[in-house]
């Protein structure tokens, strides 16, 4: 896992030190009795870092010393933080198989649910990346749970989609609830649509969330255009009037909130050799191992930089397919490195045709290479928006007054 290694001996720690790169890098210290349990940590300088931990112990220090457990050093430079998240999740993973989550302090990201087995289907907001058997449909990841549900709620505004979470059991003698009586819902818990109509404002709502809103938005401009032509201006207007509603919703929904099945990209980090960038290939929310990618011209090699990245990727073998749980660990690496306020490197993912927009991964290449940050755009103003609604909402919260809580 971690490709580096020093032989350590408190007689020889002086030489060790000086092999030790003054660079950023995840390590990990085994000792010297079969069995014992390895120290794994990151490091922005893992020479002064060795130093600290191997050195010769201060008198009366209570700072932990390793000096006399320790044999060998295991390590590996990384370029980024995130690159120095990745690794260590996966030594951690290898090594500490019943605690890494808690070690690394890892919060599932939440996601909009759409329960499609349930005969009736419904949306929910949860952390949990349930079993592909179950046919649910998963979208996200989101900042917070308080953005996920407001972006559901906002949404599901603009259809007759049930907001109940019962497993229905439809009776012609039931009342219905608020949202039936607002005509917001079809009402299949008495029976007030048939299971086809119902069925067919599922699909609706299942291709808002797969287009990123763009079907309803469609769908209400050629209503609006169909309305128009026929002279029914009044109806028209309310249409134009939901159109306009519609826009501040879709005008905040982060890029990266995408199907799980479908969030595909690269991901571009500095590297730690020179001349050089780190790839990490994102293939249905999972992450590859770091990729990296030479500035330098070769011979024999294309002269064209798109060129060189579509070889590069095509050379890389295929990914393992992640489990549902790898997924979820995955995507919550990935929501927290995405959702910062200041962060390094860049996140492109694939257009609706798969391909990636090579033109701007070409771009992104050499911003991240020259450590400029990237010209701010709606998805970054969205993931600001989200994260500063979600906070806002947290600081608000029951909980943070004193009250209680209900769903």
């Amino acid at each position: 896992m971690l490709p580096q290694q020093l032989e350590f001996s408190p007689t020889r720690d002086a030489e060790v030190f000086a092999l030790a790169p003054a660079a950023p890098a995840v390590f990990l210290l085994r000792g010297a009795e079969p069995g014992s349990e390895p120290y794994v940590s990151k490091t922005a300088n893992l020479r002064r870092r060795l130093q600290r931990l191997l050195g010769p112990a201060e008198e009366r220090s209570r700072k932990l010393n390793l000096r006399e457990r320790v044999s060998r050093i295991e390590y590996a430079l990384t370029g980024s933080a995130f690159e120095s998240q990745l690794v260590l999740y996966k030594v951690l993973r290898e090594h500490f198989p019943a605690s890494y989550a808690l070690r690394l302090r890892l919060r599932p990201a939440p996601l909009v649910k759409l329960h499609m087995s349930n005969p009736y289907p419904r949306a929910s907001v949860t952390t949990h990346l349930g079993g592909g058997r179950s046919g649910s449909l998963y979208y996200g990841p989101f900042p917070s749970r308080i953005a996920a549900e407001k972006l559901a709620n906002d949404s599901l505004d603009f259809f007759k989609f049930r907001r109940c979470v019962e497993d229905l059991e439809p009776d012609p003698a039931f009342p219905g609830c608020i949202y039936s009586e607002m005509k917001m819902c079809l009402a299949p818990c008495f029976k007030g649509c048939t299971d086809e109509q119902y069925a067919a404002e599922t699909e609706r709502v299942r291709q808002f969330f797969e287009s990123r809103g763009q079907s309803l938005v469609r769908e209400l401009e050629t209503e609006r255009e169909h309305a128009s032509t026929n002279l029914e201006f009044e109806y028209a207007a309310a249409l134009h009037a939901r159109l306009e509603k519609l826009q501040p919703v879709l005008s905040q929904l982060p890029e990266i909130v995408r199907r799980i099945e479908e969030l595909h990209g690269l991901m571009i980090q500095p590297s730690s050799q020179p001349e050089s960038v780190v790839f990490f290939r994102l293939e249905a929310a999972c992450l590859s191992d770091p990729i990296t990618f030479s500035l330098k011209q070769e011979a024999g090699k294309p002269h064209s930089m798109e060129a060189r990245v579509e070889q590069a990727l095509a050379a890389t073998p295929p990914m393992a397919t992640c489990s549902r749980r790898e997924t979820s660990e995955h995507l919550a690496i990935l929501k927290r490195w995405y959702y910062q306020s200041s962060k390094t490197g860049e996140l492109f993912l694939s257009e609706p045709n798969g391909d990636l927009p090579m033109r701007r991964v070409v771009r992104g290449i050499s911003r991240v290479f020259r450590g400029e940050k990237p010209a701010p755009d709606l998805s970054e103003s969205a993931r600001d928006y989200w994260v500063n609604r979600g906070r806002e909402a947290e600081r608000n919260s029951p909980e943070n007054q004193g009250g209680g809580s209900s769903l």
